[in-house]
């Protein structure tokens, strides 16, 4: 059944007139005579009586528009919300974050409201030790994750400029009371890190040390453990700034990659959404080429 023929006949049940059926549908008035014509031969019946002073539907056509108007319709709305959802213009953007939603972020989140004030954006912490879980999982539709990033089934997008890194030590620890840090300095310092799912890649990136130390699921969890002096913690600069405590100091630390952030989502459940953010994202200041999404690195980055 050609929808175009459907399409056709509604029209025409309604002007009862070929001309105007034409001017409605954009056709002229021999394509109208075309459709119709189709249309009655799979029914296998006239549906519209036709003379040279009026146009009917017959008996069956009467019918068969009754039947018909509705489930037209409700297959109208239905591709018109699927396409508005393709298109971005309606509907929810899930988006994750990790650490911190700094102002660079809702940034372009405010300008993606902007945009598209159809679409809502909703904003929800992924665990520390879970970064892509929520994105593998459809949790959310996109996150701005902690890199590095190798995970084949997920699409790295625009990658955030780098932060200074810190480490974090509680008030009592030895480094507390120190300007600032070389890498070198770090040698030895059980430095707190992710538990599993988080991979063994990801962890490591995050606490490169060699010195045993607690693992923790969540930041707060870390941050704790930090002030009872079990470990040091590395942090980027706006995550420490946000999570300041009076028993943990923040010391910078020099020497290390900067921390970087950058824009995931799953390669099977890309959406025009997710495409929108990517740019506005691109343009508030992420990097990438020309602001386009980017597949996966294996680049070490930091919190």
């Amino acid at each position: 059944m050609e929808i175009r023929e459907l399409e056709c006949f509604l029209v025409l049940a309604e002007e009862l007139h070929f001309g105007r059926a034409g001017e409605r549908l954009h056709v002229s008035q021999s394509r109208v005579s075309q459709l119709l014509a189709a249309l009655e031969r799979r029914i296998g019946a006239r549906l519209v009586e036709r003379t040279s002073r009026r146009v009917a539907l017959t008996t069956l056509g009467e019918r068969f528009v009754a039947e018909l108007r509705p489930s037209y319709a409700e297959l109208t709305s239905v591709v018109e919300r699927a396409t508005a959802a393709a298109r971005g213009v309606t509907g929810t953007l899930r988006l994750g974050f990790q650490g911190t939603a700094d102002a660079r972020l809702m940034e372009a989140v405010a300008a993606f409201q902007e945009r598209h004030p159809g679409c809502v954006t909703e904003i929800v912490e992924i665990p520390f030790a879970d970064p892509f879980g929520a994105v593998r999982h459809g949790g959310v539709d996109a996150a701005v994750v902690l890199l590095p990033v190798d995970e084949p089934d997920l699409v790295l997008g625009p990658v955030f400029c780098g932060e200074r890194q810190t480490v974090a030590v509680s008030v009592r620890h030895p480094f507390a009371g120190r300007p600032s840090l070389t890498a070198a300095d770090l040698a030895g310092t059980p430095l707190i890190a992710a538990t599993a799912p988080a991979p063994a890649y990801w962890r490591a990136a995050h606490a490169p040390s060699d010195t045993p130390a607690p693992a923790v699921r969540t930041l707060q969890e870390g941050l704790t453990l930090v002030a009872a002096d079990r470990g040091a913690m590395l942090l980027c600069r706006p995550t420490a700034d946000y999570h300041g405590r009076k028993d943990v100091v923040f010391v910078p630390v020099d020497g290390l990659p900067d921390s970087v952030l950058g824009m995931v989502w799953h390669r099977d459940a890309e959406t025009a959404r997710v495409r929108e953010f990517a740019r506005v994202l691109g343009r508030a200041g992420a990097v990438g080429p020309g602001g386009a999404p980017r597949r996966g690195s294996s680049r070490t980055r930091r919190p």
